[in-house]
């Protein structure tokens, strides 16, 4: 991959040299380092957003249930699931 753009950013003196001097430990260039970073950011938050994605489409489509009347309320998953605990607990 062609490394032809230029990225220039402000920060504090005291946090560049701490980095300078951790990726000099590293043994690696400092570019590498914050690609790497940029990278794992970019992984991240596409991540994030699929999952938010998926979470808003699960919420959606539970009130949809509930709007067209197929859904149940929480008590009556309560009472369900008590009555279910309850029929364990007694073949146990």
């Amino acid at each position: 991959m062609s490394k032809e753009a230029v990225f220039t950013m402000k920060l504090e003196p005291e946090l560049r040299d701490e980095f300078m001097a951790e990726a000099a430990a590293a043994h690696r260039p400092a570019s590498q380092v914050l690609r790497e970073l940029m990278r794992e950011f970019v992984q991240r938050q596409h991540a994030e957003r699929g999952y938010n994605e998926f979470l808003r489409s699960k919420v959606e489509t539970a009130r949809s249930s509930m709007r067209a009347e197929r859904g149940r309320t929480n008590d009556d998953v309560e009472t369900a699931f008590s009555t279910r605990r309850d029929q364990v607990i007694a073949q146990a």
